[in-house]
């Protein structure tokens, strides 16, 4: 220990001297670099040193003044030299105009050179710096020193290192010597009673201790046992002295003791006890050779971690089944997620059977006696798929007898732990129950799935050959976790009711077919959100002369108040049309009635109140081929080109419906023959996962491309957009439009003339002749006049006449007068009066639209 000490004590003197002279040669190499390039960068940047590099005799000006410079600066030299290195000066004369000693080429280039060579001084550290003219080097100016020239201060603080090092370890010298002097006296200096006592109280702790302790020597004999061991390894009186191999002890136990090695906590079964062995080796730190082992009864210890084990896993499977089941509000989805989680964790197979009613959202009916309902296998979990349960999608019925029709009609668990020695259960079907008990099923629980006091059907966990058997311990938790997944599907059921009603509602509500019309061939598609049906809606309506009105809307909301305030809007866009309002006006009277709904709601103080509707209406006109929009916050819509190009155009932004306050506006687009209309919600281009703009243009790629009917358009949209989890309902209109052909379409214009009346009914016979309508000439001729007659009597102004013949004959007669015509009962008396009752009689129907100059008063007449 002293040798070591002083060792020690001599390294660390060493290393710091070591040091301190690597730290003064860095020091000195640095300073002489620093004095170097300030001497240099100064000269070679000094007024008038390029004018005299270039005069007839640079050496005799630049001699005396670098040698001044050379003093003043502290350097062994300084040499000016031209680009070829030639020196113009230095501190020996004879040594001018001879070749520099040096690296020169990177302060040709405008680099400053530092480097360590061997010059004409010695060993010199210089440094070469370029001196420039207009950004050209026309020489170079190089300063430097001898290296042993620089001192540094750790070169004073060297001998007082030195000096405390020498004092250090004198220091610890006399130190150890004193401390071993001691440790000496305080070891060997010891009397029999001090030792006698120390020895006493070493066995009184040895044996009162309730951990076994023996000690091996290095040949494998017992040398020492307390009481504990002696108790623990059932040993002898007279054990020491005696080798470990005649102890009679456990093989592993023996082996481990004369192996010295190193155990921590080691369980070796001895006898019925379970003992936890520490082993160490003693000669570890010089002692003897042996090992010393330490013995804990761990046998109640390890009994109680098992039995926590078990109730952590239980916990765990619980928290997990609470996070699991119930991800979806769908039954089926339900059911399989409690199969999952809790097969092979808590059981090998899992199955788990509903009622019929259940799948259909209903509550199934009460079982009459103990017979179980006809049930529906939805899930089923296992380990293998050779078993010989019932499949997923079978249907059965359980038997009276069985566990599983006792456990439906008492709604208690049952648990069957020895289906061998269990008879009830074989009577449900002789054949497969003995293919069950060949595959190896020996234990059985079965739940009843039971919520808000109505049995939906039952759970089954089995176990096969290979797993403990069940017991009364795992039946509760069985049943914990078949109610919480009952839970979770009764919400799934009342959702799928609910569900299930909001859709049959919905469908209800919408359109159940196209009207019969030739303005435009019509492809739609309606899809509900899988989540919850929405308020999303649709219409074809035909109008007046042959025109055609679109409509797609969609309400805020989801569930029964949603579709049914759909039903209400859609009831209210179709009342407006057979107003022949245009576009704007009927969203303002639709604005007003949403606003209605929501204030009603308000004062019966309903939380499902509307926060608004979005609407876009259309009227499309065949004989002109002209498109007249409005829109109230819903997305554009999609024009597709005869061509292919595909554009959205820009139309009006009107606020959404319920806000009020603000007026719509229309815009009229001009069709070509075969072009694509595409209507939508925004359930098509939104999505969770996509925002609108990402929507729109793949809506935009989907559409780009000709010749497509509106089917194909509808396959093609909705097979591209369609989310694989639709949150939201999806409406899509597409309308390819037709123009009226000219034989389709006759005009005339009339003066305000009762004389004209006659020429024009002979230029109507005409036209329907024409047109080979020669049963209608009499009906129309009759209807022209009586309007044609009205028009002159009651308006002033240009009269204007037009046949249509589409899948009616359509009359139309318009004026710049916007009083409006009404049918009413002429008394005996009246000279007039009759006309429009004429007018409602012939016709299958008239009415009046109005325009900005004024009004159209229309009949149609049946062709067929």
């Amino acid at each position: 220990m002293f040798i070591l000490q002083v060792l020690i004590v001599l390294l660390l003197v060493v290393a710091a001297g070591t040091a301190l002279v690597l730290q003064a040669r860095s020091d000195r190499f640095q300073a002489a670099r620093d004095r170097s390039l300030a001497a240099a960068e100064a000269f070679a940047h000094s007024p008038g040193l390029v004018q005299t590099m270039r005069g007839p005799d640079p050496a005799a000006v630049l001699q005396p003044l670098a040698e001044a410079t050379r003093r003043q600066g502290g350097v062994d030299f300084l040499v000016v030299m031209n680009r070829d290195g030639i020196r113009y000066t230095h501190p020996d004369p004879r040594e001018i105009g001879r070749k520099f000693v040096g690296t020169i080429e990177p302060s040709l280039s405008g680099h400053v050179t530092v480097e360590d060579v061997k010059g004409p001084l010695g060993e010199e550290l210089q440094v070469v710096v370029p001196v420039t003219d207009n950004g050209r080097v026309v020489g170079m100016v190089s300063s430097g020193l001898k290296v042993s020239s620089v001192s540094s201060a750790v070169d004073q603080q060297l001998p007082v290192v030195i000096g405390a090092g020498a004092a250090a370890l004198a220091l610890a010298t006399g130190g150890t010597a004193l401390v071993t002097r001691r440790l000496r006296r305080q070891t060997h200096g010891l009397g029999p009673a001090e030792m006698t006592q120390m020895y006493e109280h070493h066995d009184a702790v040895l044996h009162a201790v309730r951990e076994g302790v023996v000690i091996v020597s290095g040949d494998g004999r017992l040398l020492l046992a307390n009481d504990e061991a002696r108790r623990l390894l059932d040993l002898p009186p007279d054990v020491e002295g005696r080798t470990v191999a005649e102890l009679g002890l456990d093989p592993r136990m023996a082996e481990l003791l004369v192996s010295r090695r190193v155990a921590t906590d080691e369980v070796i079964p001895v006898g019925e006890l379970l003992l936890a062995v520490n082993n160490r080796p003693t000669d570890r730190r010089g002692g003897p050779p042996g090992s010393v082992a330490t013995l804990r009864d761990s046998t109640e210890l390890r009994a109680l971690a098992g039995r926590a084990e078990v109730a952590r896993g239980r916990l765990r499977l619980l928290y997990d089944a609470s996070v699991a089941i119930g991800t979806t509000l769908d039954v089926q989805r339900t059911a399989e997620e409690l199969a999952e989680v809790a097969s092979p964790r808590f059981a090998d197979y899992v199955s788990v059977d509903l009622a019929e009613p259940v799948l259909r959202g209903e509550e199934p009916r009460a079982g009459v006696g103990s017979e179980a309902p006809e049930l529906r296998r939805v899930a089923l979990s296992g380990i293998r798929d050779d078993h010989p349960l019932y499949r997923a999608g079978e249907v059965h019925r359980f038997a009276a007898p069985t566990p599983q029709a006792k456990g439906f009609s008492s709604g208690r668990a049952v648990l069957v732990p020895d289906l061998q020695g269990s008879s009830g259960w074989r009577t449900q079907d002789t054949v497969r129950t003995q293919a069950i008990m060949d595959f190896g099923f020996h234990s059985l629980i079965t739940v009843p799935l039971k919520a808000r006091g109505v049995l939906m059907g039952i759970v089954n966990f089995w176990r096969s050959e290979g797993s403990s058997t069940f017991e009364e311990d795992d039946l509760s938790l069985a049943e914990e976790l078949a109610a919480r997944a009952a839970v979770s599907i009764d919400n799934a059921r009342r959702f799928t009711r609910e569900h299930a009603m909001a859709v049959t509602l919905q469908h209800s509500l919408l359109p159940r077919g196209l009207p019969e019309q030739d303005a435009l061939d019509i492809a739609y598609r309606y899809l509900p959100a899988q989540a919850g049906v929405g308020g999303d809606w649709f219409d074809v309506i035909p109008l007046p002369g042959a025109r055609v009105a679109l409509v797609v809307g969609d309400v805020v909301g989801h569930g029964l108040h949603a579709a049914a305030t759909m039903g209400r809007l859609r009831t209210a866009v179709q009342n407006f049309s057979t107003l022949d309002l245009p576009p704007d006006e009927l969203l303002g009277h639709l604005d007003e009635l949403v606003g209605r709904i929501d204030q009603e709601a308000d004062a019966a103080n309903e939380e499902a109140t509307i926060a608004g509707a979005t609407c876009l209406y259309a009227i499309y006109d065949p004989s002109t081929g002209i498109c007249s929009l409005a829109r109230a916050g819903h997305p554009l819509p999609a024009l597709v080109r005869p061509d292919g190009s595909v554009e959205f155009p820009e139309l009006p932004a009107g606020p959404p419906l319920g806000l009020g306050g603000l007026p719509f506006e229309a815009a009229e687009l001009r069709l070509p023959e075969g072009s694509n209309l595409v209507l939508f919600t925004d359930g098509l281009i939104e999505d969770r996962r996509r925002d609108i703009d990402a929507g729109l243009r793949i809506l935009h790629e989907t559409l780009a491309q000709a010749g497509r009917d509106p089917q194909e358009t509808c396959e093609a949209v909705l097979e591209a957009l369609l989310p694989a989890r639709q949150t939201d309902d999806i409406a899509l209109l597409v309308a390819r439009t037709r123009v009226l052909a000219d034989d389709q379409t006759a005009e005339w214009e009339l003066p305000s003339d009762p004389a004209v009346v006659a020429g024009a009914r002979a230029d109507i016979t005409a036209q329907l002749s024409r047109w080979g309508l020669e049963e209608a000439a009499f009906t129309t001729e009759l209807v022209i006049s009586e309007l044609i007659t009205n028009a002159i009597r009651h308006a002033s102004g240009p009269i204007r006449v037009r046949l249509l013949r589409d899948r009616a004959l359509i009359c139309e007669v318009s004026d710049t007068s916007s009083t409006s015509p009404h049918l009413r009962y002429a008394a005996d008396e009246d000279e007039g009066g009759r006309g429009l009752f004429l007018v409602a009689q012939l016709a299958e129907r008239w009415g009046t639209r109005y325009t900005p100059g004024g009004k159209v008063i229309w009949a149609e007449q049946p062709l067929s």
